[in-house]
């Protein structure tokens, strides 16, 4: 059972009505395809903002940078006033998806959230914790990422429960398009650990 969420300030307006976009992640680090998802998004789906739920940890990836870091970086990153970064669920002590939106859901009544990510996450939602619970629980819109513009076709959530062609309430999918983002997180960490490999093999006489 999901605990009752704790009395948190929210990352920016919330009145009834206002329909917030949700991407989580551990943004390790915040790129320019997270801001092309949340803008497609915006724009596609008419949302009032966008969250970025910047995890404590992804039980599917590597230690992160510290929290800390990972917000700095993502609010240089957003260049958008109604993309807002939050640690909202390091203060809410949830580190699951499912969690995490039980709580907000609980927190904010008055909002109507949707669950936003890149087509990427979609290949791989079937391995995230009581995913049917999500899906049950928020509309879904996925943006399609480089190298994964088929997973829609395949992923078992798109067998479960269809692509709309308009998002409705939950369970509901959506896959949005636009240019296509080459950027991802995996690869800037790889540059990044090459150029500081570069960095220390020049040091060496």
């Amino acid at each position: 059972m999901t605990a009752r969420p704790p009395w948190i300030v929210a990352p920016g307006p919330v009145a009834a009505g206002l329909r917030i976009g949700l991407l989580g992640g551990s943004f390790d680090p915040a790129h320019d395809g997270h801001l092309y998802i949340s803008r497609i998004a915006l724009k596609a789906l008419k949302l009032d903002y966008v969250w970025w739920l910047v995890s404590p940890g992804n039980p599917l990836k590597p230690m992160p940078d510290s929290l800390p870091v990972r917000l700095t970086r993502a609010r240089n990153v957003a260049r958008d006033r109604r993309i807002l970064v939050t640690d909202v669920e390091a203060r809410m002590g949830t580190r699951f998806t499912v969690d995490s939106l039980a709580a907000l859901q609980k927190r904010f009544t008055q909002v109507d959230f949707v669950w936003l990510m890149g087509s990427d996450n979609l290949a791989q939602f079937s391995r995230w914790r009581r995913w049917q619970q999500i899906v049950a629980r928020a509309p879904i819109a996925v943006v399609r990422r480089p190298g994964s513009v088929l997973a829609s076709l395949h992923a078992p959530l798109a067998r479960r429960i269809g692509v709309s062609r308009r998002l409705g309430p939950a369970p509901s999918l959506v896959v949005l398009d636009g240019p296509r983002s080459m950027e991802s997180s995996t690869r800037l960490r790889e540059l990044a650990l090459g150029a500081a490999a570069e960095a220390v093999l020049n040091l060496v006489p």
